[in-house]
């Protein structure tokens, strides 16, 4: 679904993605994994046309996306998420979502209406929010939000674009156990049904879910293949993993 082929990109002196080739099959999650500063949120941005490649190309179902820009993406059916949660603070959580869904479907906007009186947005929004734990929180304003909440939140927006694919960045970032736990749940619930690449530090969530884990190193990945062998592999484990 997903085909990367030599994607690099440099600051200055520093290579942050350097030669990345890798694939991504239709309906599994596949998770990214490596140290701090190895490049997995430049790798994200890349895939998500936030940033330009210095070279190579990123194919999506087959066509050449590489030059194509954010908002056509998500047309395509691409969706991102942040490692610092990137929600409309001052509004309430159905707007979030309502507006989400509306930018998406390119609804006009009517300025002087609050999104959520219109029931072809109302109501897909309370649908994505029934699905990530939220509708009981739906009128309250996205600021009194926990953390978690609001991570969830995202992930409820990112989902109103109706995406086939998601480009998830450290979503568990910053969250207790129990907070952990809740997205853990709302992850493996997508499963199957969405395509995902996942950025994560926590190990036991990205053993836990992932069907594939590549390992990004210095901006190059070291090793791709099933948990278990990831786990077994000498090379991860010497530059990420540990012995233990």
């Amino acid at each position: 679904m997903l085909d990367i082929q030599g994607l690099r990109k440099s600051f200055g002196g520093v290579v942050a993605t350097d030669n990345v080739t890798m694939g991504i099959e239709a309906g599994e999650l596949h998770a990214i994994i490596g140290p701090n500063g190895a490049g997995k949120t430049t790798l994200i941005a890349q895939l998500s046309g936030d940033l330009a490649p210095d070279a190579g190309h990123v194919l999506f179902g087959g066509k050449d996306i590489t030059t194509v820009p954010t908002h056509r993406r998500s047309h395509f059916g691409l969706a991102r998420s942040f490692q610092i949660t990137s929600v409309f603070m001052g509004l309430s959580v159905i707007d979030n979502v309502a507006l989400a869904v509306q930018a998406h479907d390119g609804h006009s906007f009517r300025f002087w209406q609050p999104a959520t009186t219109q029931a072809r947005l109302r109501k897909p929004a309370l649908e994505v929010l029934e699905k990530v734990g939220l509708i009981d929180r739906a009128g309250s304003i996205a600021s009194a939000l926990s953390h978690g909440e609001r991570r969830q939140l995202e992930i409820a927006m990112a989902l109103a674009t109706k995406p086939s694919f998601m480009l998830l960045d450290e979503p568990m970032a910053g969250m207790g156990v129990e907070e952990s736990a809740a997205m853990v749940e709302i992850l493996r619930s997508l499963k199957g049904e969405k395509t995902i690449l996942l950025v994560e530090h926590d190990m036991d969530v990205v053993f836990a879910l992932a069907d594939r884990i590549s390992v990004l190193v210095y901006g190059r990945i070291v090793a791709t293949g099933k948990p278990e062998a990831i786990r077994q592999n000498a090379d991860v484990r010497q530059a990420y993993l540990g012995e233990a």
